[in-house]
């Protein structure tokens, strides 16, 4: 049974052989087998003579009320209702005015932090609207206090209640991180001034569960704020490594989007780009983008995409996205005009960097043995951007294509083109 978001394990012999419910008012037959009192009599008005459990023929067909095993069943049925109103009362978003004097609890508590119920009260709090949100980001010297929570922590040696309140700050942080104002100032915050927090968010990002790290990445997302910052979170021990693993078919789908987010986040800088490349990040973006057994969401394609048409910009990455078969780039033809009109924006983006501005011979053929061609035609025809429409006007010259004529051609072939 569940009770909202509560779930209740029932015991077998309190439920109705006939119905499977609680039984509300429990009867035996002359077979010993009990039953709910409504549910064997409709058996028994449908004219049977039988007792549905051991389909014996009844001697008679008198109830015998079973008041022991009725009494077992009022005592279990009240002590989950007691449960139920505890554990629904606790799971319940706390008001504004308790939130506040949880954080002044936390401002005063100096010394000893090791009170977890109350932040994760404050993660409750700050996940039920968006209001709440920003109500918790202008508390005065809040966000400064979350951040000095989040110091160089040993977690071999720190005591799990002080990790797990690192944890619940981390999650607050994240939280509220897009009703910060202050971003740049936010990401120094964590940044520098001497403590390495950013070491303690990789950490809790590499070995937390899939709910932090999910919190883990969007952080870092976002104090990737300049060249600087980028570098320093690329940078950290084993951090792209770890984002990669979380981007594979296997995990989660929210955490590959936000990990995708990240790499997005920190991968302008072309130090980061070429650290990305001999991670084999494209074969790694190639395989998820390519597997027919996962139902990717639109989101994942797009940032998939987008993460292409940046590696495109590097020399290495157009020879990556070229290379072996050309299955990268045979990949992002065949997301033209199937995802959304962002997805396919990167995906021309991607042709054009490695076809036109750079010319690599290789592409040609990759595009041409998938019918991109054909596709470039029709998104001419579509509704496309200025930008888009530019570049795929070079496109045909590249691979001598009179677009006049071919568009002539497919206007009498074509009746539906997908508005992009």
């Amino acid at each position: 049974m569940r009770k909202d978001d509560l779930c209740i394990t029932v015991p077998t012999f309190f439920r109705c052989p006939i119905s499977l419910d609680v039984m509300k008012s429990p009867v035996s037959l002359c077979t010993g087998v009990t039953y709910d009192r409504a549910s064997i009599q409709r058996w028994l008005d449908g004219g049977n003579n039988t007792c549905p459990a051991t389909m014996q023929i009844l001697q008679n067909k008198d109830f015998i009320p079973n008041r022991t095993l009725q009494r077992l069943i009022e005592i279990w049925s009240d002590s989950v209702r007691r449960r139920t109103c505890v554990e629904s009362a606790e799971l319940a978003a706390p008001t504004r005015d308790e939130i506040a004097d949880a954080i002044d609890r936390v401002k005063i508590e100096k010394e000893e932090r090791d009170d977890r119920e109350v932040l994760s009260k404050i993660v409750r709090f700050g996940r039920e609207s968006d209001d709440n949100r920003g109500f918790l980001a202008g508390k005065d010297d809040f966000v400064i206090l979350l951040v000095d929570l989040i110091n160089q922590v040993d977690f071999e040696t720190t005591s799990a209640a002080k990790s797990l309140v690192v944890q619940e700050a981390v999650k607050i942080l994240s939280t509220i991180r897009s009703k910060v104002s202050d971003r740049r100032r936010f990401s120094n915050l964590i940044l520098t001034n001497g403590r390495d927090r950013l070491s303690v968010i990789v950490y809790l990002f590499k070995t937390g569960n899939v709910e932090l790290k999910i919190d883990c990445a969007g952080l870092l997302e976002f104090i990737a704020v300049d060249a600087e910052s980028k570098l320093l979170i690329a940078e950290r021990d084993g951090l792209i490594t770890e984002l990669m693993k979380s981007i594979s078919k296997d995990s989660d789908l929210s955490l590959i989007e936000s990990s995708l987010s990240c790499l997005i986040a920190i991968s302008s800088p072309k130090r980061v780009k070429l650290n990305l490349l001999r991670e084999k990040l494209i074969g790694d973006v190639t395989k998820l983008l390519s597997d027919s057994t996962s139902s990717l969401s639109v989101s994942v394609t797009e940032k998939c995409l987008k993460l292409l048409e940046i590696l495109a910009s590097t020399k290495e990455g157009r020879s990556e996205i070229c290379g072996g078969d050309g299955e990268c780039l045979k990949t992002v033809v065949k997301k033209l005009m199937k995802v959304s009109t962002a997805a396919t924006e990167h995906a021309v983006t991607v042709l054009w960097s490695v076809s036109y501005l750079f010319k690599e011979d290789k592409a040609l053929e990759a595009v041409t043995s998938v019918n991109g061609v054909t596709k470039i035609l029709l998104l001419l025809q579509s509704n496309c951007s200025p930008a888009v429409r530019r570049m795929l006007t070079d496109l045909l010259k590249v691979f001598k294509v009179n677009s006049r004529s071919c568009l002539s051609a497919y206007d009498t072939k074509t009746t539906h083109i997908m508005p992009f």
